[in-house]
């Protein structure tokens, strides 16, 4: 029998049922610190789509679920930092972080470092163009985009200083799109691939990306 598999994902909450989910918390400012609490309804959505991405790729894998968004759809590095240590003591083989932040922070910068370290799978969404975003920019960390050329069971190999990877940038009802949703594919792609190969490296599991990967590089535009 093989291992369960955890995904942890930072967002806004899922639409799951509750046999896909092993694990879920709220985290939320207060006073100077963070404190946990139970998961909330997903008012945005995003988390809904972004945990969809993930599992129809790959069903068997079981989310862990930290909710760090608001009603209007903001959250603080602290909020993630501890997200990602909470996900950590699920010892989750992924986390996806299918979110940016303009600044760099001691705490988000440590929290990444650590789940790095500790050999887990860290993919975090990064704009196809424009200034770098946290946590994607950070050494370890895989930074993924969308490619509108990759359907649902395709992703790109960029290698380029915007991101590492890119996969389908559409959710499953094509109301969202972005990098966030070609961040969450490609976790999704990864997961399959480790109920496959539940004892591959990271190293490993780089190679395979890259191997299989149906696109090579940037799209390259014809002019008018």
């Amino acid at each position: 029998m093989k291992p369960e598999l955890r995904i942890g994902m930072v967002d806004s909450g899922h639409g799951l049922a509750p046999g896909q989910v092993a694990s879920a918390c709220r985290f939320e400012l207060a006073g100077l610190g963070v404190q946990q609490g139970e998961l909330l309804e997903d008012a945005l959505g995003h988390g809904s789509a972004v945990a969809e991405a993930i599992t129809s790729r790959a069903g068997e894998a079981r989310l862990c679920v930290a909710q760090v968004f608001d009603q209007r759809g903001v959250t603080t590095a602290l909020q993630v930092a501890a997200a990602i240590d909470w996900l950590l003591g699920c010892e989750v083989r992924v986390i996806n972080l299918s979110l940016g932040l303009r600044e760099d922070r001691p705490a988000l910068s440590q929290a990444c470092q650590a789940a790095v370290e500790a050999g887990v799978l860290v993919c975090a969404s990064s704009p196809a163009q424009g200034a770098p975003v946290y946590p994607a920019a950070y050494p370890g960390v895989l930074a993924v985009t969308g490619d509108a050329r990759c359907d649902a069971g395709q992703w790109t190999w960029l290698d380029s200083p915007q991101a590492c990877f890119a996969a389908c940038v559409r959710s499953a009802d094509a109301r969202l799109s972005g990098a966030s949703l070609g961040c969450a594919a490609l976790s999704g792609h990864l997961a399959a691939y480790l109920q496959q190969q539940p004892t591959a490296s990271n190293a490993e599991v780089l190679v395979w990306l890259q191997e299989n990967a149906h696109y090579r590089g940037v799209e390259r535009r014809r002019g008018p």
